[in-house]
């Protein structure tokens, strides 16, 4: 006989950002009419929402270990300690041994120094693919693929804070956050897992990521502009990146009622797809997505929409149509664009925000920049859930 699926519920909410660190912090800043924290001259013309000032002690309290993250490690890894702070987990090896951790990463960062130098050479006249090779070989130090690993994230939170239960990464921007945070919910609902930290952390003030998006005509160069506004102003680009780290603890009701811990929201249903970008196509997927997640129930969307004119005007036109009752809000608006990080920052914010009482039912939506979609449905918690 086959088991009963098993209610999956939010218990820890880790968020670093550039609104601050924290729960109480960022539910402070999205109750404020405030404008969102950006940083237009750094890496003019481009604007980004730069990450808040962080003693990186509070979380990883070894100078070493901190030496040895680059800085988008030091976000994940952070965000990580304040979910399972939130969630009440204990400290001791024996309880974080049982901790199970998915996470989304990307590729690590770079030597930038190395990168200028080589666009620099590339201009002089000459042979560039063997100038190229010349100084890759001669300029990069020979541990720095070793250091970027993408499961080095995971690897520095088993370290760092002793969850040593089973393990897996997720490549793929927006994808892997839609895929780390399906696979949590899934195993916790089928008795697979009893308890899983997921998440994932993205750093963008990086030289060598704006330029990827910026070759790929995909950054915003002009004034900044909320996300649903930006595909009505004549085409300009919609990207605007931000720093961010989330992670969330999640558990079934019965392990969580075991340990007394307490639930910001109920997640029923996470599902993704990826295909052909077409308006036609999307909308198709994009439609069944959400239709699946329970659209037409939902009160509030939670959006992790690009910006970007041609994806998003199909999310709101789909989102319009699919959940008509729901009050649709950006993610992008506050925190900016985070790839790997977005889908599952939308859905902290929006377990955030059923804790609070302001809604029933959420959908999260995220369109990635170039493939994969993804729709998160949750629930407020009963009164007997303790909801925060």
């Amino acid at each position: 006989m086959v088991a009963p699926k098993r209610d999956v519920l939010v218990t820890g909410i880790g968020l670093l950002s550039s609104l601050g660190e924290g729960v109480e912090a960022h539910r402070e800043a999205l109750a404020s009419a405030g404008a969102p924290r950006l940083d237009g001259s750094s890496f003019a013309p481009y604007t980004v929402h730069p990450l808040v000032a962080v003693d990186w002690s509070a979380q990883i309290p070894k100078k070493g270990d901190q030496r040895q993250m680059e800085t988008w490690q030091k976000i994940g890894v952070y965000a990580a300690g304040l979910a399972l702070a939130d969630a009440a987990v204990p400290a001791d090896e024996a309880t974080r041994a049982g901790v199970d951790m998915i996470v989304a990463a990307g590729g690590g960062e770079r030597d930038t120094t190395v990168d200028a130098l080589v666009l620099a050479r590339a201009r002089e006249a000459g042979d560039n693919g063997a100038r190229m090779n010349a100084t890759l070989s001669s300029e990069l130090r020979p541990t720095l693929f070793l250091a970027q690993l993408s499961n080095l994230l995971a690897g520095n939170i088993s370290i760092v804070h002793k969850v040593t239960g089973s393990s897996r990464t997720f490549m793929g921007e927006e994808g892997a956050g839609i895929s780390a945070l399906a696979v949590a919910q899934a195993r916790i609902a089928a008795g697979q897992s009893d308890i899983c930290l997921v998440g994932s952390a993205y750093n963008a003030e990086r030289k060598d990521l704006l330029l990827n998006y910026e070759i790929a005509g995909m950054l915003r160069s002009g004034p900044f502009a909320p996300v649903f506004e930006r595909i009505a102003d004549g085409g300009e680009p919609g990207l605007v990146t931000g720093s961010v780290g989330a992670f969330l603890v999640l558990e079934p009701a019965e392990h969580a009622e075991a340990r007394g811990a307490r639930a910001y929201a109920r997640l029923t249903r996470v599902e993704g797809d990826r295909g052909r970008r077409d308006a036609a196509a999307l909308e198709k997927r994009l439609s069944r997505l959400v239709e699946a997640a329970g659209g037409l129930d939902a009160d509030l969307v939670v959006s992790g929409a690009t910006g970007l004119a041609d994806a998003t005007r199909v999310e709101r036109d789909v989102l319009a149509a699919k959940a008509p009752k729901a009050e649709l809000r950006a993610a992008g608006e506050r925190l900016g664009h985070s790839f790997e990080t977005q889908f599952i920052a939308a859905t902290a914010l929006a377990a955030l925000d059923l804790a609070g009482g302001g809604h029933a039912r959420a959908l999260v939506t995220t369109v990635g920049h170039s493939d994969a979609e993804g729709v998160a449905a949750l629930e407020a918690v009963s009164n007997g859930e303790a909801a925060r």
